[in-house]
């Protein structure tokens, strides 16, 4: 499917989906920090106020169009002549897929410490549903939450996958 949204760049493209990930935080009840300028590692901040807790959650936004055989690849790398990201820089990765209008919100611990700079996401009908370790963040907008807004038991959502269906379960999470 060919996007219907044109663009001349690519940076043309992340300000636009930065501004649609501000806007979805937002409407997700997330208060939203905007850096000024291009220096900073992340694109965007989130304001985790609990009391008299302070906390700011660094996220840097990307975004896919690129359909193959399995799926949309997302690359998660800087861009050309940077630094790679380390964890002392970012919380979490938002990754936009456009001709879907999917949000994935993967902590960046999970792809950093394996040192991913890609990933194939499936927002539709996978073949093989047990290769896609990262559904489970598909629009997994609890975990940007401030931890006062959390329910007590802070659960995931996660899929088994058996030849005949695929069944979804709430796993607690380890802190």
């Amino acid at each position: 499917m060919k996007s219907r949204y044109k663009f001349r760049t690519f940076k043309q493209r992340g300000e636009w989906v930065e501004l649609k990930f501000m806007a979805a935080a937002a409407e997700h009840g997330l208060l939203v920090l905007k850096p000024w300028g291009d220096s900073s590692a992340y694109d965007v901040g989130l304001d985790q106020t609990s009391g008299p807790q302070h906390r700011l959650v660094r996220v840097q936004v990307k975004s896919t169009s690129c359909r193959t055989q399995f799926g949309y690849l997302c690359q998660f790398k800087p861009g050309p002549g940077s630094r790679q990201y380390t964890l002392k820089q970012l919380d979490f990765f938002a990754a936009y897929v456009i001709p879907e209008d999917v949000w994935y919100l993967i902590p960046a611990a999970i792809l950093l410490r394996h040192k991913q700079k890609a990933i194939t996401l499936c927002p539709i009908q996978p073949r093989h549903p047990d290769r896609y370790r990262f559904e489970i963040y598909k629009e997994a907008w609890h975990l940007l939450s401030p931890p006062a807004r959390r329910s007590p038991l802070f659960f995931v959502r996660k899929c088994k996958v058996s030849p005949s269906r695929m069944r979804c379960y709430n796993q607690k999470l380890r802190s």
